[in-house]
């Protein structure tokens, strides 16, 4: 890979530098903890990584984060996994996310929107009391710390209010979104055995309401472990026999008495679909959520009390969870409920304009997508407020980079960041005293001793390597839900590399200090010893007018062999023809590598997604191996089956 020094896109101004708050923080712990104060981020983050302690108690001083009991020691036991954060330490997430109640009570905690896009207020006073209410409701009704509580909720105001009021207590939430089905439901929710169900009776979305009263009878069948079912009228129709009304449980005028917990204590859970089995449960902890989110909301995404956090989102994706996070910072959290693309494309551009939004969150799947119907955000929507534009979910390509600088405007940060649903975090992306490389994301989060390692465990620089974190993170699973010996939490990360999280993305540290992301190291494609991942070649062949979207696979064959097809779902009106496979191929080949032109090009229905809107290649890999379907997949976490038994049709006729 080139390591010469290309002109920044963007670079941020002196003004916006010293206001930054890593900038006063760094200048802080400088005094305080011993941090360095020159050298700037990379001597911050390489200070942040060797004292791991020092950086992590000044994150508690500089966000004053409230033990009701302290911690003698930051990490009673570093080793990975089983980390041991601030032991003996209690405290309570809800109450962090609620304090700026106490002086702002009349401002907007919350700003809930619909397809209508108008923007619906909940004040900080009152997001307070419909926790207070909710919190002692659920008391009333025997849940206790530890609990599970579920929420069948779209990204409403009443799902945040849910969660809180959970974390209050010290009971464990969970989510899903109204549009995973009954099965996707129960695979998640069986496993966790919850005490409560909140629901919906349905959820509008690309002006159509979707009833949703029959699933959520299944659920209720389903799930005896339930001792009260919680009902949201979205659409308006009655309760059902048996079930609590929502407005009949928030409306008490009850200050929120927060449950002081363990700072391991469970917080949420959290699924990430592996490729067999149920989904991974994925608890996190009330602490090390709360201080890694403060790190990464607070430092990294630059977020404050003058600022409104929009990010588009369901609340069965991990940043539904990072958004509700905003709210310990003193933000404004912007909740979309609807259509990414409603009543047109540009349609979160004209959420970010009615809220005022001040940080832009959105997939690079968006962000492509507007720029291939030709959207114009800044010249058909007042974008005056926007001061970042971040994107996560995949790669964004360097076209996206380009076109956001170029239709947002030049003087918008645009943060690519990477994280996980596992850590429910960023291990790189935005740092706001950083400049911005086209297809670069900034750098490794602070405290995060990000590396790109070979397979025997050799660090690289400026070469693709496998990445991983050789140092715990907070917010690291603190065990995965019915695995008593963990066992399979320690294959998912620890297996490879002893003692080191393997997260299984391909990725490049430059010698610039800034990382590049290529997509998942278990489905790259590597040919004749060149590695590459596969967002490299959807975004070659995807600027093709004619290519809607696109799957590539590398399948190693029982005799040595490497074959290499390229999948493409066509726009309308295209054709597979001779000009269009020549035009595929001279692409892929001019633009990366010869070695990486496929062998096939393959007109598919359509490319098969997780529920979270990511193309699954891993079981697409199996199937065309020869692994059957139910045990290449689990069926609950992919948004068409029926797109896959054409990979398997394939397999089998290849055979």
């Amino acid at each position: 890979m080139s390591t010469v020094n290309p002109q920044p896109l963007w670079q941020p101004d002196p003004q916006r530098i010293g206001q930054a708050q890593i900038t006063k923080f760094q200048t802080w712990a400088a005094e305080r903890h011993g941090a360095p104060a020159e050298g700037g981020y990379a001597a911050l983050h390489r200070w942040s990584v060797d004292q791991l302690d020092s950086f992590w108690k000044a994150v508690t001083e500089w966000f004053d984060v409230r033990f009701s009991t302290p911690s003698a020691r930051v990490l009673g036991d570093r080793s990975m996994p089983g980390a041991q954060w601030f032991p003996g330490a209690t405290l309570n997430y809800a109450e962090h996310a609620l304090r700026a109640a106490d002086a702002r009570a009349d401002e907007p905690a919350l700003l809930h929107v619909d397809e209508t896009h108008e923007p619906r207020p909940v004040t900080w006073s009152e997001l307070r009391r419909q926790v207070g209410s909710l919190a002692a409701e659920l008391r009333a009704l025997g849940v206790r710390p530890g609990d599970r509580v579920s929420g069948y909720l779209p990204n409403v105001p009443q799902a945040v209010v849910a969660l809180l009021a959970t974390a209050a207590v010290g009971a464990v939430w969970t989510s899903c979104a109204p549009d995973f089905g009954a099965r996707s439901v129960l695979d998640r929710f069986q496993q966790v055995e919850p005490v409560v169900l909140f629901t919906v009776d349905g959820y509008r979305y690309g002006g159509k309401e979707h009833d949703r009263r029959d699933v959520v009878a299944e659920l209720r069948r389903e799930l005896p472990t339930l001792r009260a079912v919680v009902h949201v009228p979205l659409l308006g129709t009655p309760a059902p026999e048996g079930v609590l009304e929502w407005s009949s449980l928030t409306s008490a005028e009850v200050a929120p008495v927060f449950e002081q917990v363990p700072f391991d204590h469970p917080l949420w859970v959290l699924y990430s679909s592996g490729t067999t089995g149920l989904p991974k449960a994925i608890v996190q902890s009330q602490g090390g959520i709360l201080v890694e989110h403060l790190k990464q909301l607070g430092l990294h995404c630059d977020l404050g009390p003058d600022d409104r956090f929009f990010w588009y989102t369901s609340t069965g994706w991990m940043m539904w969870n990072f958004l509700v996070s905003g709210l310990l910072t003193g933000t404004t959290i912007v909740l979309y409920d609807g259509s990414p693309g409603h009543p047109d494309t540009g349609a979160q551009w004209r959420v970010a304009e009615r809220t005022g939004a001040t940080l832009f969150g959105t997939s690079a799947a968006y962000v492509m997508a507007c720029r291939k119907a030709e959207v114009h955000p800044s010249r058909d929507f007042d974008l005056s407020t926007v001061r970042c534009v971040a994107t996560t979910g995949s790669p964004l390509p360097p076209d996206g980079f380009r076109w956001l600088h170029d239709e947002v405007g030049d003087g918008v940060w645009i943060a690519s960041v990477s994280g996980g649903t596992d850590v429910c975090s960023c291990f790189a992306g935005a740092v706001p005293t950083l400049p911005v490389y086209i297809g670069e994301l900034q750098a490794p989060s602070l405290g995060t001793d990000l590396r790109s390692w070979d397979p025997s465990g050799a660090p690289l620089v400026d070469e693709v390597g496998e990445l991983v974190v050789t140092n715990p993170m907070p917010s690291m699973p603190i065990h995965f839900w019915n695995d008593p010996d963990g066992s399979r939490y320690h294959d998912s990360y620890f297996a490879m590399y002893p003692g080191v999280w393997r997260h299984g993305d391909w990725i490049t540290l430059t010698s610039r200090g800034s990382v590049i992301i290529h997509g998942r190291s278990d489905s790259t494609l590597n040919r004749q010893g060149v590695r590459m991942g596969s967002a490299d070649i959807y975004e070659a062949v995807e600027r093709l007018p004619e290519i809607k979207e696109s799957l590539v696979i590398g399948v190693e064959q029982p005799d040595g062999g490497y074959w290499m097809p390229l999948f493409v779902h066509l726009a309308p009106g295209a054709v597979l023809d001779d000009a269009l496979l020549d035009r595929v191929k001279r692409t892929i080949r001019e633009q990366l590598s010869p070695r990486h032109v496929p062998d096939e090009i393959i007109e598919v229905p359509g490319i098969p997604h997780t529920l979270t809107g990511k193309r699954i290649e891993v079981p697409v890999k199996r199937l065309l191996q020869g692994t059957p379907l139910e045990k290449a997949v689990n069926p609950g976490s992919i948004d068409d089956l029926g797109l896959l038994r054409f990979y398997e049709d394939l397999a089998r006729e290849r055979a």
